[in-house]
């Protein structure tokens, strides 16, 4: 595209391996014109509060979790679940290493438990283990493919462990220029984890798994171990019949990110960045996890999702992104918000970001995955 403002070789690069030289071009004129800002993220319309009745609490009666027990089992004993787990991102937050290869404990890593948990998983229910795939990014992919194969898959046939690649773009400089890094190369990142559907429909993946008769994927962030592949929470949201589960957790002082909202009739994922200036988040009693249970019908759709715009430090210096997100396919599809514990060996939502957390948390964290049986 001889007319592009990213030059030849970086507008190939956008097309091969990006959302398209001709889309980033589209979305830089409206961030230059103002109409995509931090201003536009903001939704317009009235925003509400989830009624009480939208956020089912966990676990229920102990009838109920043996009805959902034996159903989600029975899904997992079929092959009709897979694993869809986020490995992308810069690798910047544990001194460049990928941090699903990180350590956690007794010489195994994020993604090690990951794969660990679904194999006794799938042991206690009879059947093949769950397919997994890993979202990985052109950062974290070689790292990840060799971390799996110095460490034997960590038991996990191998045939049933897929990747998959994000999407790769250019960040920008506050005046619409190309970031460059300080190579003097144009500094790529991954636009969001919006990138999971349309990346697994592209790959083929999506596409062979609901022929093989998958129909729910469970997607969780490589750092939340103890998001693990529960049968009966898989049964409450096939008995629930929404294509969407979302799993969220009670807000604590100093949360940060996406919550439940009310917003044009439906309860939906909305990022802090979208409510309006003058709502009180801390009002939603409750907090995203990033943690859905998905049908393969909701991802195979691949419905629209916004690009926002992100205003980083790289390198000590501002840079702008374009992201979408996954959270926003509660806006199209109907959707249930599940309450999830959030402390004790019960949790589901201790996230890791960098080395201080996993320092932190390393007790609890392996405490909660060692406890954890198949099941509630």
């Amino acid at each position: 595209m001889t007319d592009s403002p990213f030059g030849l070789e970086l507008a190939d690069r956008l097309d091969r391996e990006g959302p398209g030289s001709a889309l980033w071009t589209r979305l830089r004129a409206a961030y230059l014109n103002g109409a995509l800002s931090v201003d536009s993220n903001r939704v317009n319309e009235p925003v509400g509060i989830p009624p009480a009745e939208a956020l089912r609490s966990w676990p229920p009666s102990a009838t109920e979790l043996s009805t959902h027990q034996e159903r989600g089992a029975s899904a997992i004993r079929n092959s009709q679940v897979a694993l869809l787990v986020l490995n992308g991102g810069m690798a910047t937050r544990f001194g460049g290493v990928v941090k699903g290869i990180v350590e956690v404990a007794d010489g195994v890593s994020f993604l090690g438990l990951k794969l660990r948990d679904a194999l006794r998983v799938s042991t206690s229910v009879g059947g093949q283990p769950p397919r997994i795939f890993l979202m990985n990014s052109e950062a974290t992919d070689a790292g990840t493919r060799e971390h799996l194969e110095a460490n034997d898959y960590f038991g996990y046939p191998r045939a049933r462990i897929h990747s998959f690649k994000q999407l790769w773009a250019a960040r920008l400089t506050p005046e619409g220029a190309v970031f460059l890094d300080d190579d003097g190369q144009a500094s790529m990142y991954g636009p969001g984890h919006g990138d999971v559907g349309p990346c697994l429909v592209a790959s083929g993946l999506l596409g062979r798994f609901v022929e093989e008769g998958g129909q729910t994927l469970l997607l969780s962030n490589v750092d939340n171990v103890v998001a693990t592949l529960c049968p009966a929470l898989l049964g409450a949201h096939l008995s629930a019949g929404s294509e969407i589960t979302v799993e969220v957790v009670e807000k604590w002082a100093g949360d940060a990110g996406g919550a439940p909202a009310l917003l044009n009739g439906r309860v939906q994922i909305m990022e802090s960045f979208r409510f309006p200036e003058d709502f009180d988040q801390a009002s939603i009693p409750v907090f995203n996890t990033n943690t859905f249970w998905l049908s393969s019908r909701a991802l195979a759709a691949e419905a629209p999702l916004s690009w926002f715009v992100v205003h980083k430090k790289v390198d000590g210096r501002p840079a702008v992104q374009f992201e979408r997100l996954v959270g926003e396919l509660t806006s199209t599809f109907e959707s249930t918000f599940v309450v999830v514990p959030r402390a004790g060996l019960a949790a589901r939502f201790i996230p890791v970001k960098c080395q201080e957390d996993l320092d932190t948390e390393r007790e609890l964290l392996m405490a909660a995955w060692r406890s954890r049986l198949p099941g509630p």
